[in-house]
């Protein structure tokens, strides 16, 4: 077959799939017509003699050729238009198959965690009415009361907003009804009244055909207590109503949202709750007590659920919080125990909380806590190994440690290449002041001499940046090291194996690298005292309330505790801090919670007194 009837029988069949809708058959048609004329084309070319062809000229060619010639490039257009749709028609695809996955595992998601809140809200419903009572003394039975209000309240509140995600993408979701007010004592006369008077843009009529000037009929008051510390006042929202006679047209601004609905607390004192039970340790029963004396009747009861459904609300805070920390490529981590009330067993059981903080050299500082049932290591590589759902990838860096044995599997380097072991030095030197305290070891007073020259020297380099610190160790303090431990195997040949003496000096030795790590990175602390400051509050609570009436409970008081010691490091009151977020987190949008962090905020122009 000639090369003209080649091109003629394949142009047959690019006309005979014209006619067909967009598929990969049409574009192979077109292709192969193509290819065949390239084929013609160069034919011809090889037959004249030369490959340098000039560019074609249409007008010059017989009038059949250029028919060809133009029926050829018209076909490679469409070829390319045609290619164009396909691969646009292949990433909508793409994409909506994407939406879809990612919809399925939100939904998969929202699912687990609904039926995770009712099981808990059954157990919750089981203790309340099934715990033997005579099985726990006096306080734990009032803490156990409180726990269960705190608890079921921060869980109605995370099922009530998974609830409200779920109808909002649900296209035939019905509209809920509003929630009735509950029935409350009126707030005292006696407290002082902060109004707030909210009217209408424009008190014109917005009827089109009117347009006049409205006539104030009444007004709406609705009452918060709040609190600025050691008084209590009440914020007075006057709303006016703004009414067209002509028209009978209502107008009124609309309320403020507030972080509880139809209660009586505002952000202020919702803050104060929280700071009393978590920075100050005070129990429920005490702060009814207190607020007692200025004529205001919060019941624990009441109290209980505003810190659960608080909560609840500063939950996606503290994980944008977590992740933030977790940003940190030098970090300290650390564990002490709390007692964990048990309902059924009428007893304690032994419960941790997880520490992790930036480094004491990094400039923007941050501590977060995790609320445990146990001291394993599966506890600390779940929280280290990231989250794929919110975009957490696995944390990697230097961990700086007590040397504890859970971490070994947390920093083994067969597992985690990426992971680098530091210890803390201010362990090791409590091994030797322990031989101190008895007067009768010259080896203990002679390491702590050693150590205190070195402590010395790290402390003159606190305010150096991490390249000058590191340069500055390595030239003055590696040499103290390198003496220290000479003279330390020097005398390990000297003392017996098995004493006191022997276990301090086999400490440091045995974990040499680790203790010294800190010479090769100057943004490595020389020890982890910074971190056990911002557990020294979970010490003090545990004198005063002495124990978690639940785990939820201890996962709540870890999540304001991360955010108001946070708040701390960075030079911010707790209250202040923490009462401006509880005001703004209902307005808050998703997208810019982060400018709610400890490290970022700031106060709010119009913050209230």
């Amino acid at each position: 077959m000639g090369a003209v009837a080649r091109i003629e029988h394949h142009h047959a069949g690019l006309t005979a799939t014209s006619t067909l809708a967009l598929d990969r058959a049409s574009v192979d048609a077109i292709r192969t017509c193509s290819d065949a004329l390239h084929t013609a084309y160069w034919h011809h070319a090889v037959m004249l003699g030369t490959h340098d062809l000039p560019p074609l000229n249409l007008q010059a060619l017989p009038p059949e050729a250029a028919a060809w010639v133009a029926r050829w490039q018209h076909a490679e257009q469409q070829l390319a238009l045609r290619e164009k749709a396909l691969v646009d028609r292949d990433r909508e695809l793409d994409q909506a198959r994407n939406l879809l996955q990612r919809k399925d595992r939100d939904i998969a998601w929202r699912d687990a965690k609904i039926e995770k809140i009712t099981f808990e809200l059954a157990r919750l419903k089981r203790w309340k009415f099934g715990a033997s009572s005579e099985a726990m003394n006096t306080d734990q039975r009032r803490l156990f009361e409180e726990t269960i209000a705190e608890d079921e309240a921060s869980l109605r509140a995370q099922l009530e907003q998974l609830r409200r995600e779920a109808a909002e993408t649900t296209v035939d979701a019905k509209p809920k009804a509003a929630p009735q007010r509950p029935r409350r004592q009126q707030l005292p006369e006696h407290l002082r009244r902060v109004e707030h008077r909210h009217e209408p843009e424009s008190t014109n009529c917005p009827a089109s055909n009117c347009g006049r000037p409205m006539t104030r009929i009444g007004e709406e008051v609705s009452e918060r207590l709040d609190i600025v510390p050691a008084e209590f006042f009440v914020h007075r929202h006057i709303y006016g109503k703004w009414a067209c006679r002509c028209c009978q047209i209502l107008k009124q601004a609309p309320s403020n949202p507030e972080l509880i609905e139809g209660g009586m607390a505002a952000s202020g004192l919702i803050a104060h709750t929280l700071i009393s039970r978590c920075v100050d340790h005070l129990p429920y029963y005490r702060q009814e007590a207190i607020n007692a004396r200025s004529g205001v009747h919060t019941p624990r009861s009441t109290l209980a659920a505003w810190a659960g459904q608080a909560g609840a609300a500063l939950e996606p805070l503290y994980e944008v919080h977590k992740a933030f920390v977790l940003a940190c490529r030098v970090l300290h981590a650390d564990e002490t125990p709390v007692a964990l009330l048990d309902p059924g067993a009428g007893k304690t059981r032994k419960a941790y909380v997880w520490a992790y903080a930036r480094s004491w050299h990094d400039p923007v500082p941050g501590v977060v806590y995790e609320f445990c049932l146990g001291r394993g290591a599966q506890y600390p590589k779940a929280f280290l190994a990231g989250d794929v759902r919110r975009g957490r990838g696995r944390w990697s860096g230097t961990l700086l440690t007590d040397r504890y044995a859970g971490y070994d599997s947390v920093l083994d380097p067969r597992i985690h290449t990426d992971r680098i072991s530091a210890a803390c030095v201010a362990h090791a030197r409590r091994k030797f002041e322990e031989l101190t305290r008895t007067g009768t070891s010259p080896i203990g007073d002679e390491a702590i001499r050693r150590y205190a020259r070195i402590y010395a020297l790290e402390a003159e380099l606190k305010g150096m940046s991490d390249g000058e610190r590191m340069s500055q160790r390595q030239q003055l303090a590696k040499p103290l090291w390198a003496k220290l431990k000479q003279w330390l195997e020097i005398e390990r040949r000297l003392v017996a194996g098995g004493s006191s003496v022997a276990g301090a000096i086999d400490y440091t030795l045995g974990h040499w690298t680790a203790l010294t790590h800190y010479l090769e990175d100057g943004a490595v602390a020389i020890d982890n005292n910074h971190l056990e400051r911002q557990i020294k509050p979970w010490a003090m609570g545990r004198r005063a309330w002495l124990f978690a009436g639940s785990e939820l409970a201890g996962q709540r008081t870890a999540m304001v505790m991360s955010l108001v010691q946070s708040a701390r490091l960075n030079g911010h009151d707790p209250w202040a801090y923490l009462r401006d977020v509880l005001a703004r987190l209902p307005t808050q949008r998703s997208s810019q919670i982060e400018d709610l962090l400890p490290h970022r905020w700031q106060a709010a122009s119009d913050a209230a007194p």
